[in-house]
């Protein structure tokens, strides 16, 4: 054992002055750091190439991570850890039962409650040094640009081809890095994209998978503990660019397979004929309909607009409420029926929903929802929907 940290130590002096910068410090000095925040960082800080000053460009840094799931779990801990000054956390989602076996952020108390409002609580409480910024709202056309002005560096941790596409758009439209991670049962990936320096998520994919091709966590599975390993890799390129340290993976797809528990890298070039970044690419703005462009099935969603005409006109249908009993006491619509989204993974649910009339799904936001929407569409109840926005929507009217 001795000998194997001899072996260590002399490989990292070795690398010490040999590690290429790839690009310059992302981020300046900012104020200097309290003596608690010396203390606090003082194993970071005595590394040579982060030293005194990547600390206080850490902490004059601002990263914004879109998704508080199994990567933005793990994430934000390090990130906040590592001293990051501002950290802004976007999701729209509440915490599921089935989430807690990854999304180590969360207990069983915070069932029901808004994941971006409980990360941050946990996170302000861990390091109290930062200043942590919850923004509980679906990342969309509408606000994507005007939130990631605010931040230095992005990370996409999110789970749908859209949302993908929407953060690579707005990031390289205002020419922003951001760290890429997807994860799915033993694999995982991970990418740095910045169009500056660069390709683009894009000039990787070009087009999004066929509707239906990938499969979800929910339908596929995922090893908690990988969405670790990928989310690891991806605030390790966060805090090499803020501070301007080693060679950041641009160009670079790195895979792990963590029943092999081998990684891969392939290298990938920037597309020239990039609708984003190309030379003389085509798409000034963001698409007006990420969704569509993904192949989204759209129709199966009712407004809470749609809704009300629906109760107003006397319509035959039923509403279920896929949350959980303790939401659905605390506010409910008075028609609907509770039908908690863990009782759609039992196929006995079945026995509880008609064929002869339409059935409305509906939970906080539409997430929730749209998963159970997808179980009894399978089952072959097509003659179903589920609520837009959830109930969120519907008290706004």
């Amino acid at each position: 054992m001795a000998n194997a940290l001899i072996d260590v130590a002399s490989h990292a002096l070795l690398r010490q002055n040999c590690l290429p910068m790839n690009v310059a410090p992302l981020v300046e000095k900012g104020t200097s750091l309290s003596e608690a925040e010396l203390r606090r960082y003082s194993r970071q800080i005595v590394i040579p190439q982060l030293s005194l000053q990547g600390q206080e460009r850490l902490k004059n840094a601002r990263v914004l991570c879109v998704g508080a799931g199994g990567l933005g779990s793990p994430a934000l801990m390090y990130l906040a850890a590592a001293g990051i000054g501002t950290l802004g956390i976007v999701d729209f989602d509440v915490v599921d039962e089935t989430n807690l076996h990854r999304q180590i952020l969360f207990g069983q108390t915070d069932v029901g409650k808004k994941k971006a409002d409980v990360a941050r609580e946990k996170i302000q409480s861990a390091n109290p040094f930062i200043e942590v910024i919850s923004i509980p709202l679906r990342i969309d056309k509408s606000n994507a640009l005007e939130i990631f002005a605010d931040y230095d560096v992005i990370i996409d941790a999110t789970d749908n081809f859209a949302t993908r596409y929407l953060i690579n758009d707005a990031a390289v439209l205002l020419n922003k890095p951001y760290a890429w991670g997807s994860v799915n049962r033993f694999d995982g990936q991970a990418a740095f994209f910045w169009s500056l320096h660069g390709p683009c998520y894009r000039c990787l994919h070009p087009t999004p998978p066929a509707p239906g091709s990938v499969q979800n966590c929910a339908e596929a599975g995922i090893l908690g503990v990988t969405c670790a390993s990928i989310a690891s890799m991806q605030v390790n390129e966060v805090i090499k660019a803020i501070t301007g340290i080693g060679d950041l993976q641009i160009g670079k797809l790195l895979i792990f397979d963590a029943l092999a528990g081998e990684f891969t890298k392939i290298d990938f070039q920037k597309d020239p004929n990039c609708a984003i970044c190309g030379v003389d690419a085509s798409q000034k703005s963001l698409l007006n309909d990420y969704d569509a462009f993904c192949g989204v099935q759209t129709s199966l969603e009712v407004s809470a607009q749609e809704l009300k005409q629906k109760f107003d006109s006397g319509d035959d249908f039923l509403l279920i409420d896929v949350r959980e009993p303790e939401e659905f006491a605390q506010s409910r619509i008075v028609e609907a029926v509770l039908i908690p989204k863990s009782h759609f993974e039992d196929s006995s649910v079945f026995t509880q929903l008609p064929k002869d009339k339409e059935i409305i799904l509906h939970c906080r936001s539409g997430v929730r929802s749209l998963r159970c929407l997808e179980i009894i569409q399978a089952a072959g109840f097509t003659n179903s929907r589920h609520l837009s926005g959830g109930i969120l929507a519907w008290e706004k009217l």
